[in-house]
């Protein structure tokens, strides 16, 4: 599949003019804390703001849960190691995690793309997954569920759907794919990520656990009360990466052409390209469009690639235009709701500027 849409040409936005815009865009999300950052062909502007009294570190230098925007790096990692001929797409994921283990036949068919792209058939969380989640649900869901637990329930699945033929958002499936890439590499997914992501992109203040005291941002419920640091159990490939603002406008910018920094090594470069690339559509009228890991809209300035994600009191959104040097981070500290503005507002710097 490919995507013939051309971005116009524009003419080049102020910085002066791109801090205007952010500060106007902030009025719309109310939040204890409030990060908008865009960079343009690695010109950075970021506006920082919210309810709360800023604390003795800035708010664009602490560490924010991204929730479900921990994907794309999970895609990109998947891309590299497939790139550097570790793996391959069409891998058969209970092959690598469980050889010889007699599994369902459907389970037997999924392959690593199903897993990322959310075609496995697998629903979004095990079935088992609620009783122990329900209880503890609004402190701490995911902690009592570790990463055997979720290897088991994936061995043992009887998907819905014939793998590849339905598209259903499932986090159970992109944490299956990080155990398998575990397994099929011999190394566990906290350092193959760094080793294959984080340190090659220089993303110093991007990792999966807690940081020191004072680096990380504390997530709030909508009544404004602090909730705990995010434990993902064995779900860490699908939502556990925490970043700076920084650092997330440095994984943006080496998806973007033209970035500073762009990276020289063969296989990144190669992965880099691979997840910008259409590879399925669905809906009403095939009307969604998806890459490995990133939703894709078209917009009068060219096609945006963007990924959201939320915690139990945290947001994201990460968004690019390839090939023209935009990108937009944003994190905030409230958790999400039916009336919530802070998606929509990422995304309409994203879609709305030239």
């Amino acid at each position: 599949m490919t995507d013939t849409t051309a971005a116009p040409v524009t003419a080049p936005v102020s910085p002066a003019a791109t801090a205007r815009l952010l500060a106007e865009a902030a009025r719309a999300v109310d939040a204890p804390d409030l990060v908008l950052a865009v960079s343009r062909n690695g010109v950075r502007t970021v506006h920082t703001g919210g309810s709360a009294e800023p604390g003795p570190v800035p708010r664009e230098l602490m560490a924010y849960e991204l929730g479900s925007a921990s994907k794309p790096y999970a895609g990109l990692l998947l891309a590299r190691l497939v790139a550097q001929g570790r793996v391959r797409y069409e891998d058969r994921a209970a092959d690598l995690l469980a050889p010889g283990f007699p599994v369902h036949p459907a389970v037997r068919r999924i392959t690593l793309r199903h897993l990322l792209t959310h075609t496995s058939g697998l629903p979004g969380l095990p079935a088992d997954f609620y009783p122990q989640a329900v209880p503890r649900w609004s402190t701490d869901p995911y902690g009592g569920y570790p990463a055997d637990r979720v290897v088991r329930a994936f061995l043992r699945a009887r998907p819905r759907h014939r793998p590849g033929t339905r598209w259903h958002y499932s986090n159970f499936a992109v944490s299956v794919l990080g155990h398998t890439l575990a397994a099929a590499t011999g190394t566990p997914w906290e350092v193959l990520l760094h080793q294959q992501v984080l340190a090659p992109l220089g993303l110093d203040a991007t990792r999966v656990r807690p940081g020191p005291d004072g680096a990380d941002a504390v997530g709030h419920r909508r009544d404004g009360t602090p909730v705990p640091a995010l434990d993902t159990g064995g779900f860490t490939a699908a939502g556990a990466v925490r970043a700076t603002p920084l650092d997330l406008l440095t994984f943006l910018e080496a998806h973007t052409e033209g970035a500073a920094g762009s990276p020289t090594d063969s296989s990144l470069a190669a992965a880099l390209t691979e997840v910008t690339r259409p590879v399925l559509r669905r809906g009403l009228r095939h009307a969604h469009t998806h890459t490995l890991t990133w939703f894709q809209h078209p917009t009068p300035y060219g096609p945006v690639l963007f990924h959201a994600g939320a915690t139990l009191g945290q947001q994201a959104f990460l968004g690019f235009r390839p090939g023209t040097g935009l990108a937009v981070a944003a994190t905030a500290t409230r958790r999400v709701h039916r009336a919530d503005t802070f998606v929509a507002t990422a995304y309409g710097l994203l879609t709305e500027t030239r």
